[in-house]
């Protein structure tokens, strides 16, 4: 039990550190020496827990979005505003996280398993938002809906770009306009 109970431990440092660095070097200061380091472990227990930093760095990610989620144990139908009001949470809330998920979605064409998890995750996304659309639109054929899905995805990150830019933008309110315009254009 003490060891389960150390792992626990380890893993928790590993993952604070990873938040931290991402906050304060960004993606490419994340390095697996870098996340040692500031979590006091070897490298040995880091790959104990993780495979690699990307690993590390997409925990973070995940847990960042997962804790804005409406619904993360997926056990009721999302309602769009929902989904928006969880995108705007994790990008205002968690700004440096949102940063580099961002900056992964624009290199990850590029960028081998993190860019593809990245990709998984977007379609996922897409498939949230495309159901919560034909609820709320049912006269919408299913690819008109992943349609309006992808093109209000697509407006909520450039309009977090805009924010991350100028952090006087009205991103909150950019984004709900945005996804009412979005849904009644189709």
């Amino acid at each position: 039990m003490a060891r389960y109970q150390a792992g626990i431990r380890t893993e928790a440092r590993i993952i604070d550190a990873t938040r931290e660095l991402l906050g304060e070097a960004g993606l490419e200061g994340t390095t697996l020496k870098a996340i040692c380091e500031r979590a006091g472990v070897r490298a040995g227990s880091f790959y104990n827990l993780f495979e690699s930093n990307d690993d590390a760095v997409l925990r973070v990610v995940k847990d960042a979005i997962r804790a804005v989620d409406p619904h993360p144990a997926h056990d009721a139908p999302d309602s769009l505003h929902e989904l928006v009001e969880a995108y705007i949470s994790f990008v205002m809330g968690q700004p440096d996280v949102a940063r580099v998920y961002l900056k992964i979605a624009i290199s990850g064409a590029t960028n081998g398993s993190l860019g593809s998890r990245v990709e998984r995750h977007h379609h996922r996304r897409v498939a949230r938002f495309s159901a919560a659309i034909a609820r709320e639109r049912p006269e919408l054929s299913p690819a008109d809906a992943e349609a309006t899905a992808e093109i209000v995805l697509a407006t909520l990150s450039g309009l977090a770009f805009m924010w991350m830019l100028d952090p006087n933008f009205d991103f909150a309110g950019r984004a709900r306009m945005a996804a009412t315009s979005s849904t009644t254009v189709v």
